[in-house]
């Protein structure tokens, strides 16, 4: 009897399994991150450490809340899990994530090898488990990292199986410990991905017709005795139903957890995912059907393999009298007669055909659409498991042959063949899977028909910033299937992209003329993909570049929300709307409500400190900063701004906290000037001169045009008696920016004072004086620079006007004085006046000083709101760019107190020069 097989297996058969995995499988290793392991990895922030780990029971396998709607309701948060444990070893480096991937699969085969020694001999158990190995249908659940969730729980599928083998005792009694842990694993199993419920019914099927050894002719006798009431149920046959009542019953357990993990809601899928879902009789049931022998020819000929059966993949089949029907007519008689082979006749072949078919079909049905539908036509994926009863099966009759004297020799030359054949396929198959470009056109070669593949190869394209090939698969979409909203919405984010507004506004109205219409009545979001509905936001980004057109880009948002009342992304476009539109409380109110959506977004939180900011609330806004970075302690931008607003705020206490997340930042963004930028403004903030110059330097090294960094040092320097290297970085300040009043200000005093290079001064005045001829402080300088050539008059002409510009400046008056008192005197000659003295030039470098906060302005820096792209569409993979506006720094009350008390300081100096000049 097969069930008193032994299931052991040797080191050489392990051995072989593993070196045959490693050998077709190690090229995936140099493959990357495509198609759905985008979402699943790349855009999932269960992944990281910062997500708490109960959030991984909360959400689908996508990262999506359960609750909300657009969730694929796909729970798998044992194989999310292992991403994040990837995570933690390498974060996003593909390598690890394939290791792993390949290394499941190895032990899958292995344990797959001891389940056919149950059922097979110990050659024909070898073969099957090699042609599992080696078969090509599973490198999309290999090769593409999401197959991961096949993978684990097809472990704990088959060790569910192999311990319910163990529940039967001595006697024929029950061994409960085996099925106790029957029904973890199943729980395990089925945590990993849903299929690996269907365990429970293998095991069924094994107790029954395996264990007992009832045959279906024997059931009936059986049945049809104690119903005339002929006879009774034999106790062997009571302790069978007790067994499978304990499965049933745990299994209809773990339905009912499952159905309220889900909250009850099937997923929202469109027709381009599956259109015979949405297709009237028959024509719905003759396509679902004729996807059967579809999905068992790709296991018997895996010569062209597809990444995305979807769409018009398969056209429907319309008609009773479409050829294809004799495909899945063929399908059920052969599969039939197996059936009733294996049910009415004993035996240990019999045995190992039923569960064959039984590995083949109950794994299968819940992606078969014959009970609810799925969100794919085909997907060589979920062949996985079913693969198994195929492989077993081709041992099975390949057994049979080689028994026979005449054919063994044939039967060895063809299976060898089969099997090298495989796995030269599998390894070549990889390589489609190395980058989006190579999986998408390696699709189109096997179907054409399929909108959503020439999208993602413009996807692909796009990424790559070839917007103009991109387009080309765009517009092929558009044609292959017109009526894609998704792919008009590439078309005109591509438009977009390559700068033709008016293309993409009219791609983007044709999109939206093919949303479906709403029906009094029914819930409209149930009607549509989710992602689809973009369409409003992606028009309404489009057109608000438009100053004259805010108000129609407004409305749009607006008739997304109202279309769908939880669609975060469009309360948070509004918001950046309305900010733009100078309605900062209608902004917050608009963030406010993204927030009620998800708490855990700390790109929200970071826009509500944006908006706080707008509404001159720093206390706020530093709250709302700091409410990101406990979300995401690598948030760049909250770790930028919130400096920036702890450093203007004044507050010493608040300093070391600024500085650290300003290395926090640098450490992040590393080639971004501006983070040393500012550590340099906090350090000559804190008096630390060295340290400063440090910062400033790297800053100027890593941007040599960065206006605050080159004057700031330059001042640096001048504060500290180093006004000589200050000069070469005015020089360079004023190669890139020669119109700087400040830096040819500072420049000037330099000279006049250091250089005693009069006429070099004299050039820098004339030159502010040239762009700006009411600048008084130029003005005045040259009124100093004529005193100082020993022309009175014309310093005397020079200061009237300059007191013309500013008639309320005192230190001009008085300086005027002094120039006529020095022309009326008698021929007396003194030693004229400095610059810095008769300019009060502390005056000017109290003006330069104020430049420390008036500079920051200057540059661009990263003080923006998070922001969202165009939505890309026909793809799994969403992305997301940020673009700038920018939080122009105010002057702190800090800043004018200290200025306040370097003028006082001025003035004092002045009076004493004053006196001086008068020979007191």
């Amino acid at each position: 009897m097969l069930e008193g097989k032994m299931a052991d297996i040797n080191l050489k058969e392990v051995t072989l399994i593993i070196s045959v995995v490693a050998a077709c499988y190690w090229n995936s290793l140099f493959c990357g991150f495509v198609f759905d392991d985008v979402s699943a990895i790349l855009d999932n922030k269960d992944l990281h450490p910062s997500t708490p780990l109960k959030t991984l029971f909360q959400n689908d396998f996508w990262g999506t809340p359960m609750s909300e709607e657009r969730s694929h309701k796909s729970y798998r948060p044992l194989t999310v899990l292992t991403f994040r444990l990837n995570y933690l070893l390498s974060e996003l480096k593909p390598m690890s994530y394939h290791l792993l991937n390949t290394v499941f699969h190895a032990v899958v085969s292995v344990i797959f090898l001891k389940v056919c020694k149950l059922f097979l001999d110990k050659r024909s158990s070898v073969i099957a488990a090699l042609l599992f190995a080696v078969h090509p249908i599973h490198t999309e659940a290999v090769t593409g990292v999401v197959g991961r969730a096949e993978l684990l729980s097809s472990v704990f599928f088959l060790a569910a199986f192999l311990s319910y083998t163990k529940s039967k005792g001595p006697d024929n009694s029950i061994a409960w410990t085996p099925i106790a842990l029957t029904v973890l694993l199943v729980a395990v199993a089925t945590l990993c991905k849903e299929q690996g419920i269907t365990v429970v019914g293998i095991c069924c099927v094994y107790e029954v017709f395996v264990a007992q050894g009832y045959t279906l002719p024997l059931l009936c006798t059986v049945a049809g005795q104690f119903l005339r009431g002929k006879g009774s149920i034999p106790v062997s046959m009571l302790q069978t139903l007790i067994k499978l009542i304990v499965l049933m019953v745990s299994t209809l357990l773990l339905v009912v957890i499952r159905v309220q993990v889900i909250q009850s809601q099937l997923p929202v899928f469109t027709r381009f995912d599956n259109p015979a879902a949405v297709s009237p009789t028959p024509t719905r049931q003759l396509t679902f059907n004729y996807l059967l022998p579809v999905n068992a020819w790709l296991l018997l000929n895996p010569s062209e393999l597809c990444c995305d059966w979807t769409m018009g993949t398969i056209p429907l089949i319309e008609s009773f009298l479409d050829i294809r029907n004799l495909a899945t007519f063929a399908f059920f008689c052969f599969l039939g007669a197996l059936g009733i082979f294996s049910l009415r006749y004993p035996g240990d072949s019999s045995k190992t055909v039923l569960m064959a078919l039984c590995l083949m079909a109950l794994p299968f049905i819940p992606a078969s659409n014959l009970f609810f539908p799925v969100g794919f036509v085909v997907a060589e994926r979920v062949l996985y498991v079913p693969s198994m009863g195929f492989c077993i099966l081709v041992a099975h009759g390949w057994q049979k042959i080689s028994n026979k004297s005449v054919l063994k020799k044939l039967s060895w030359i063809c299976l060898s063949m089969v099997i090298l054949t495989h796995a030269l396929k599998t390894l070549h198959r990889n390589w489609d899977w190395e980058s989006e470009y190579t999986l998408f056109m390696s699709a189109l070669k096997v179907n054409k028909n399929n909108a959503k593949l020439w999208n993602n190869v413009g996807h692909a394209l796009e990424n790559e910033k070839n917007f103009e090939r991109a387009l080309k698969y765009f517009l092929q979409a558009t044609h292959v299937q017109p009526d894609d909203i998704g792919a008009h919405m590439n078309v005109g984010r591509t438009y977009k992209n390559l700068n033709r507004t008016r293309e993409a506004e009219e791609s983007y109205m044709l999109a939206k003329s093919l949303m479906p219409q709403i029906i009094p009545g029914k819930k409209y979001a149930a009607r549509i993909a989710p992602n689809h509905l973009n369409v409003y936001i992606n028009l309404a980004n489009l057109i608000r570049a438009n100053e004259s057109r805010l108000e129609e880009a407004d409305q749009l948002y607006r008739q997304a929300i109202s279309m769908r009342p939880d669609f975060k992304q469009a309360y948070i476009s509004r918001g950046e709307l309305l900010l733009k539109m100078n309605k900062p409380l209608k902004a917050k109110e608009a963030y406010l409500k993204a927030l009620e959506l998800d708490r855990n977004n700390a790109d929200l939180w970071y826009n509500l400190a944006i908006v706080y900011i707008e509404l001159k609330e720093p206390n706020e806004a530093l709250k709302n900063f700091n409410q990101a970075l406990e979300l995401n302690p690598k948030h760049k931008l909250a770790l930028f701004n919130s400096a920036i607003l702890m450093q203007e705020s004044g507050e010493v206490k608040l300093r070391p906290e600024a500085r650290k997340r300003l290395l926090n930042y640098i450490n992040e963004e590393p080639q971004d000037a501006n983070g040393y930028f500012n550590l340099g403004m906090l350090a000559m903030d804190d008096k630390k001169d060295s340290e400063a110059e440090i910062w400033m330097k790297k800053a100027i090294k890593l941007q040599p045009d960065f206006r605050s960094a080159l004057f700031n040092l330059a001042l640096l320097y001048s504060q500290t008696a180093k006004e000589l290297k200050a000069l070469p970085i005015l020089e360079e300040l004023l190669r890139y920016y020669p119109d700087h009043t400040k830096g040819l200000i500072l420049k000037g005093d330099i000279l006049m004072n250091q250089k005693k290079d009069i006429p070099g001064a004299k050039k820098c005045f004339e030159k502010i004086l040239e762009m700006d001829p009411s600048n008084v402080q130029g003005k005045h300088n040259l009124c100093v620079v004529y005193f100082e050539e020993k022309d009175l008059l014309k310093a005397e002409r020079c200061l009237v006007e300059t007191l013309a510009l500013a008639p309320h400046e005192e230190y001009i008056q008085r300086h005027l004085s002094i120039v006529r008192d020095k022309i009326s005197s008698s021929g007396i000659v003194e030693q004229p006046v400095s610059p810095v003295d008769m300019t009060s030039g502390t005056e000017e470098k109290d003006e330069i000083l104020s430049e420390k906060v008036k500079e920051i302005k200057s540059e661009p820096s990263p003080a923006q709101l998070i922001k969202t792209s165009d939505h890309k569409n026909s793809k799994s993979n969403k992305q997301s760019t940020k673009s700038a506006d920018k939080e122009a720094p105010h002057k702190t009350t800090k800043d004018i107190k200290e200025i306040e008390k370097k003028r006082v300081a001025a003035l004092k100096r002045l009076e004493e020069i004053e006196r001086i000049l008068n020979g007191e």
